[in-house]
């Protein structure tokens, strides 16, 4: 049934007559009367006792009364929570980041916009980068944080991308190491360490193409795949690890990181969204800018 037959007929209840529910909304009495036995016509029956003064629900009548005040409140709340979503005030925010930008990157940016708009509320996927795109075309994500590397940031249609900050790649060694005090490392120099990694020739990884570019190769690989893992293989003196910048924050005291010699071993890190984001979607976006800034 039409929405405003829905309305109608509440609005006759609680008036109790056509010509009140006229004047309240405007209509003709004949329009009201018309739409009504048009609405009685649907619903198989009466809806309303006409009466001398007025008119009042009959059985049929109000079992519908109830249906339509439960669907107009529905409605309502509906087009509340609509404007709330499009004016950033509350609903649902669909945010999307890869593994190193949730140690501290998103969840500092998360904890500004819950303070700025408590009733927004994050949900947040890690995904890698190609798969965070996916499922920004498919209308799965408000907001992601992704990353260039290793095959460049996948286009998408409908997607809007924009260079958030590089991340530069450190390596991490423990505080005894000879190196530790040093400035920037060349890694020619670590030639002999065991490298602590998840992966080594078998697809692109950060430190098979920085030692492509030094022209060299590493003497041994442990393969780790979590960070927790590498820290502490790292910590523990059995090796050194390449560490991006955005994950600083999670190495453990009895680590040091060091700034490599090769400034072009780095990666961009970008923020992606819909063509017309949610303005909740921006802010975020804002922040993620800010929390860049002081992590």
């Amino acid at each position: 049934m039409e929405t405003e037959a829905l309305r109608l007929l509440t609005t006759v209840a609680d008036t109790g007559s056509f010509t009140g529910a006229a004047a309240r909304l405007n209509y003709t009495q004949s329009a009201v009367s018309r739409r009504i036995a048009a609405l009685e016509q649907r619903a198989g029956g009466a809806l309303f006792e006409r009466l001398p003064r007025g008119v009042r629900l009959t059985p049929a009548g109000r079992l519908l009364h109830q249906h339509a005040l439960e669907v107009l409140d529905r409605l309502a709340r509906a087009d509340r929570e609509l404007a709330a979503l499009h004016a950033g005030r509350g609903g649902l925010l669909h945010v999307g980041a890869f593994a190193t930008a949730n140690i501290s990157l998103l969840p500092t940016a998360l904890r500004a916009l819950g303070s700025a708009r408590p009733e927004v509320e994050p949900v947040v996927v890690e995904a890698p980068s190609a798969e965070l795109m996916e499922r920004l075309a498919d209308g799965a994500l408000d907001l992601a944080v992704a990353s260039d590397y290793p095959y460049g940031l996948p286009s998408a249609d409908g997607v809007t991308t924009s260079v958030l900050c590089e991340d530069d790649l450190l390596v991490a060694l423990p505080r005894g190491h000879r190196l530790a005090a040093s400035g920037p490392v060349d890694l020619l120099a670590l030639s002999d360490e065991a490298w602590i990694q998840r992966a080594y020739g078998d697809r692109p990884t950060p430190l098979a193409d920085a030692w492509a570019r030094a022209g060299g190769t590493p003497r041994k690989i442990i393969r780790i795949a979590e960070w927790s893992g590498k820290f502490g293989y790292v910590a523990a003196g059995l090796g050194v690890a390449l560490v991006p910048s955005l994950a600083a924050r999670a190495v453990p005291a009895d680590i040091v990181l060091r700034p490599l010699t090769d400034p072009a071993l780095h990666r961009t890190i970008h923020t992606a969204r819909p063509s017309v984001p949610l303005a909740a979607a921006r802010e975020l976006e804002e922040l993620l800018r800010e929390a860049r800034r002081v992590t």
